[in-house]
């Protein structure tokens, strides 16, 4: 083991070591410190023996390598500490030396035969210490060996780092590095026991490879002592997760789950009769909240008041007879989810994580989507998630919709960061809560007053969506839901019992609802209370039994033991490989916001487990291109077991403008590595279709004709225009411009038109298939129409304005705008200052948006509300702002837009 002892001044005695040079090895015994004021008068220095030598007190060996093409190198690992031998393949050998308290220092063996030389004495020296036993002490005349081959290690002016072959030919590194796990695994104290990895969307690891020598990925992996300790821990859990049924005792707790719409109104009497409805108390409290504040600065993620209101509210009623604390919280707009636990259990929840997803307009607005919360209790992983989905009777397959999107896109960052997310279908228990919104297939509001008088609950439970729904497969599918016996929880005239007696005279729904699934789970209750009458909805509450599994100690670290052993065995015998069905992969046609997918199989056909995983190439600091994603992109495999992976293939707004411009095609090649085995590369190839959307404003005002009838080189040459123009004011290129973009004018001119009226415009979303339908309209013809409801075309613009590479107010103009959002002439003069087409298209959006406002009882749009949208797309932050937009900056950006939508725009 290497040690610096202070005040120490002779040599640095490295001990035992390894020493790597490609794939060979050989284990190395020095006393060698190469600092030339460390030397003796001899140039390469002096050396000591092992017992009683002295270290050098300066010296602390780490990685160094050329910041150029990837060399030949030797490896001394020493715990945490590398020392890295360039070798140059045809100027003799580099030696880099850095240490903590010296400056880099660099010397080199000055010709290809003495190097030559130096290798064949490590060579020797290797194939002498295989046949030692490893016990067995050693001196330091092995060194002095490789010494008499150099005739004086010559400091260097320069680095001079040279080509290398990654495949360079010779013995297998794998039994010295089983060799060292045998030692490692048998000392080893076992882990704390693993919750089985459930593993989804890996957000690459780029910290750990960005500070790495510019090295090919497979030297990588060989050079780092501490990646091999890494995957065979990885591979230990994974293994004891496997098997976990051998060391947990499944131990019964009580869950309370309830939910409540509570119509943006604050508490005005006790919770008790939801939260307290057994006289045994829960272990568990999930509470879940919908429309808790209806407010426009709630709606776009400002603070609000009723948090506060009803989490003290909560608090005051939790059960008498037990302690509970707050484990945690998450809200988003008019969503909240509180989890509580007995303080006595609080030490066995752990690895807490919250997220949220809003599927509102653009899925970002919080008005509609989900929060939740995920933890680990005792050794089960729990998720639980509360929602509030599409409203309207007609619109449950918007409803479908937003549950397929919260699953699809909330996932949870685990404390292991070397570990993918984690979705929410991949836990163990899954409690699903909320406003779901699903209605009654039923329109005549009495006939179904009529059936609940006479108690035929089941026969109108027939005609709810969600039962449909689930049946059919559309959404919830996996679920279970417990028998209803309560009456509909919705809607209800605030304040009393009373079904809704205004003029909109709603159907009565039960669009409350708690949903499960996973094993050991039985419901105890569901019901609603009609104790509670605050909101038009009536809260709901269900009562698990659920069984977690509890660890038992000593049986884990006797499996733990019997694992590393058998690993140990295994791992000396056997190297991992795989079969894959394909290596290559075409995808044709790919356009903005459509998903195309490609799956193979990939089959572990070795004789031990395996792990596998896509990573970066070399300069790469992600495994594929932004447009690119794998799915699973890592996961282990026992011998014989197969895995499907998709590829999938999704041009956003991140990504469409270099695949518009010309800058990126939709090629790339993923590797596919196998920890202690080979990597195997998968060619992505496809032609893209380019789109009006990411499309910058000056090139689409020169483009008469729909994007798709432009030839990809016109497009080129549009793009670079407008770049080496910086985007001035020209009547150049292509004729006299467009005063607006023309697919813009389609959009705007068509909600003029048809929805000034439309109820809560620009606050539904639109469906994605009409939105597919529209953008394919737009990019391929000059429609008379176009097609889908007015709430996709609203969502459209948006989508629009949002993929613009450049905003229409300018990024060199934002931090001015903001500057100036208190006076409304200052305003108007950074306009004036816009280039002619973004002047064009910021007045002719500003029109529009005030004649929408004329009609705001209609359409239910006030001008806070469109300020704060529109100033989101129009005046962005720079990308390479370095702070994340404060709110007082997003406030100022909202004022900028006032003046223009209440004062117009006077020149």
């Amino acid at each position: 083991m290497l040690n610096k002892q202070s005040g120490c001044a002779g040599a640095l005695d490295v001990g035992t070591s390894p020493v790597t040079l490609g794939w060979w090895e050989a284990n190395v015994h020095t006393g060698l410190c190469l600092l030339p004021e460390h030397m003796s008068s001899r140039d390469a220095g002096h050396s000591s023996s092992v017992a009683g030598s002295r270290q050098c007190a300066e010296c602390s060996v780490t990685a160094a390598s050329s910041a150029t093409s990837p060399d030949p190198m030797f490896l001394f690992p020493e715990a945490e500490e590398t020392l890295l031998i360039d070798i140059a393949a045809n100027t003799g050998c580099k030696v880099r030396i850095q240490g903590e308290e010296a400056a880099e220092r660099l010397f080199e063996i000055p010709d290809e035969e003495r190097c030559l030389g130096f290798l064949a004495e490590v060579q020797s020296i290797q194939e002498a210490h295989l046949k030692a036993s490893p016990m067995e002490p050693k001196d330091s005349s092995s060194w002095h060996q490789v010494e008499k081959n150099l005739p004086g290690l010559s400091q260097a002016s320069s680095s001079g780092a040279l080509g290398f072959e990654d495949d360079f030919t010779a013995l297998s590194i794998e039994e010295k590095r089983n060799g060292q796990n045998n030692q490692a695994g048998s000392r080893r104290e076992p882990p704390p026991p693993p919750v089985p990895q459930n593993r989804q969307f890996l957000r690459e690891r780029e910290g750990s490879l960005r500070d790495q020598p510019k090295v090919t990925n497979t030297m990588r992996k060989m050079f780092l002592p501490s990646s091999q300790s890494g995957q065979r821990e990885g591979l230990i859990k994974h293994l004891l997760a496997k098997r976990e049924k051998a060391y947990v005792n499944l131990h019964n707790f009580r869950f309370f789950v309830g939910t409540w719409n509570v119509n943006g109104q604050s508490p005005d009497s006790s919770l008790e009769p939801w939260l307290v409805c057994d006289s045994e108390p829960p272990d568990v409290y999930c509470i879940g909240f919908q429309e808790l504040d209806l407010s426009t600065e709630a709606f776009f993620y400002f603070d609000s008041v009723k948090e506060q209101e009803w989490l003290t509210a909560v608090e005051k009623a939790l059960h008498p007879h037990a302690k509970y604390k707050k484990v945690q919280m998450v809200r988003l707009v008019g969503m909240m989810l509180l989890i509580f636990a007995k303080k006595d259990q609080l030490s066995n929840i752990r690895e807490i994580v919250t997220e949220s997803v809003g599927t509102g307009v653009m899925g970002k607005m919080g008005n509609k989507g989900g929060v939740a919360v995920r933890f680990v209790f005792h050794n089960t992983t729990f998720c639980i998630v509360n929602s509030h989905l599409a409203a309207h009777v007609e619109d449950f397959e918007r409803r479908n919709q937003d549950y397929k999107d919260i699953c699809a896109r909330m996932s949870f960052v685990t404390p292991d960061e070397s570990l993918p997310h984690v979705n929410i279908m991949k836990h163990d228990v899954v409690i699903w809560l909320g406003d779901l919104n699903y209605r009654l297939c039923l329109p005549d509001a009495s006939e179904v007053k009529s059936l609940i008088s006479k108690n035929e609950l089941q026969k109108l439970l027939t005609y709810d969506q969600l039962n449909i729904q689930r049946t059919q497969k559309k959404a919830f599918a996996d679920f279970t839901e417990g028998e209803i016996k309560f009456i509909p929880t919705y809607k209800y005239d605030s304040k009393t019992d009373r079904w809704d007696s205004s003029g909109k005279c709603r159907v009565p729904a039960w669009c409350d609802r708690i949903l499960w699934r996973g094993g050991n789970i039985t419901q105890l209750r569901y019901g609603s209370h009609m104790d509670l009458k605050t909101s038009d909805h009536k809260p709901v509450s269900a009562l698990f039994r659920i069984g977690v599994k509890v660890v038992d100690e000593q049986k884990y670290r006797k499996l733990f033991e019997d694992i590393v052993r058998l690993m140990d065995r295994m791992e000396n015998d056997f190297l991992p490989s795989l079969e894959l069905s394909r290596r290559e992969f075409e995808f044709q046609n790919v356009k903005f916001r459509q998903l195309q997918k490609q799956k193979f199989q990939i089959t572990n056909n070795g004789q031990v487990t395996c792990h596998f995983s896509f990573i970066p190439k070399l300069n790469d600091n992600h495994y594929c291109k932004p447009w690119l994603r794998a799915e699973p992109c890592e996961g282990y495999l026992e011998p014989d077991e197969s895995t499907d992976i998709s590829l999938d293939v999704y041009v956003s707004k991140d990504s469409v403008t270099l695949l518009n411009s010309g800058e990126d095609k939709i090629e790339d090649i993923l590797v596919l590595h196998l920890d202690r085995g080979k990597d195997y590369f998968l060619t992505i190839s496809g032609t893209y279709l380019p789109s009006c959307f990411g499309t910058s404003l000056e090139a689409l005002c020169r483009m008469r004709r729909p994007i798709r009838e432009v030839p990809v080189t016109k497009l080129i040459d549009l793009e670079k225009s407008v770049l080496q123009m910086g985007a001035l004011d020209s009547e150049e290129a292509s004729g006299t411009p467009l005063q607006v973009p023309k697919e813009m004018w389609l959009l705007v001119d068509h909600l003029f038109k048809h929805a000034c009226h439309q109820e809560d415009l620009f606050q539904t979303p639109g469906m994605q298939e009409e939105l597919e339908q529209i953008i394919d309209c737009l990019d391929t013809s000059i429609p008379e129409t176009i097609p889908g409801s007015n709430h996709s075309v609203a969502e459209a613009l948006l989508i629009f304005l949002e993929a613009l590479p450049e905003p229409v107010i300018c990024y060199e103009l934002y931090q001015r705008c903001l500057d100036w959002s208190h006076s409304s002439r200052l305003c108007r003069q950074v306009i004036f200052q816009l280039p002619r087409c973004h002047r064009s298209v910021f007045r002719y959006l500003m029109s529009f948006l005030r004649e929408l406002l004329r009609y705001s009882e209609d359409n239910k749009v006030s001008v806070t509300m469109i300020a704060a949208l529109f100033s989101s797309l129009l005046l962005r932050p720079p990308p390479n702002l370095v702070t994340k937009q404060s709110q007082q900056d997003r406030q100022r950006a909202i004022n900028f837009l006032y003046s223009f939508l209440l004062a117009g725009d006077e020149e």
